[in-house]
């Protein structure tokens, strides 16, 4: 694996951190690390999308984060557990899996996408 798929797939992970923050947030402490999950996120993503194609890196990010967030709102803070979102979840997510597959991981660095 490319390292700059690497920081995708981080920049997800913080993602999910992030977009939970805005709604649970309450005190400074989690806001800062609502604010510090957002930097860290766009800044991996932005810096990966300048040697990947860039729709594709976005759309990853965006898919595995959704996975993410949905999958932590079941585990972690009660929201309901529906087979229909779970299914739905893995038909994103194989669509995920399926972009990143189609895309070429030796990108030149400066060409365009």
């Amino acid at each position: 694996m490319n390292k700059e798929w690497l920081k995708v797939y981080i920049a997800a992970f913080f993602e999910v951190f992030w977009v939970i923050g805005l709604k649970h947030a309450d005190n400074f402490w989690s806001w800062s690390g609502t604010v510090i999950s957002i930097i860290v996120s766009f800044y991996l993503m932005i810096v990966a999308g300048r040697k990947l194609p860039v729709g594709t890196v976005y759309a990853i990010f965006v898919g595995m984060g959704t996975a993410g967030t949905v999958i932590s709102e079941i585990l972690f803070f009660g929201e309901a557990f529906k087979l229909s979102k779970i299914l739905l979840i893995f038909i994103l997510l194989a669509g995920v899996v399926g972009l990143k597959l189609v895309t070429k991981d030796k990108v030149q660095e400066g060409d365009e996408s």
